[in-house]
């Protein structure tokens, strides 16, 4: 395993927690978080896949 694909592996449990504690304050609505977490997701899995 690659040290980008640790990255990825550290950095998108933490934007997910990121959108999910904004959620709950208010900040984000649903489909604000819906989009953040999928995109990030998303984004992760295919630059994991591409190492």
């Amino acid at each position: 395993m690659t040290d980008a694909q640790v990255g990825l592996l550290v950095v998108t449990p933490i934007i997910v927690g990121f959108a999910l504690t904004l959620q709950r304050m208010g900040v984000l609505q649903r489909g604000g978080t819906l989009s953040a977490v999928g995109a990030s997701v998303l984004i992760a899995a295919i630059l994991f896949l591409q190492q």
